[in-house]
């Protein structure tokens, strides 16, 4: 642990934004299963319902930085894709 009264806040607000990011990155991960297992389902309403949810929250990814911007578009991309094959 650091000597320095700043560097020991440093340390505490770095571990809670550990955990609330680790927590978004799981949530989108669950999301973006989701769509995959109403695709593999060949439930399209279920699929379309994800899909919307898993939109939403990889925009928030990319807003919040919390993944980047070509990660996201290559998600929605082969999400999209997968949704319309459903067709």
């Amino acid at each position: 642990m650091a000597n320095i009264k700043s560097q020991k806040k440093r340390a505490l607000t770095n571990a809670k934004a550990n955990l609330k990011n680790s927590s978004e990155k799981s949530r989108l991960k669950t999301a973006i299963k989701k769509v995959n297992a109403a695709v593999a389902a060949n439930d399209k309403e279920a699929a379309v319902k994800a899909f919307n949810d898993a939109n939403a929250l990889l925009d928030k990814a990319a807003t919040s930085h919390l993944k980047h911007k070509n990660y996201v578009a290559r998600h929605k991309a082969r999400l999209a894709k997968a949704v319309a094959t459903l067709g």
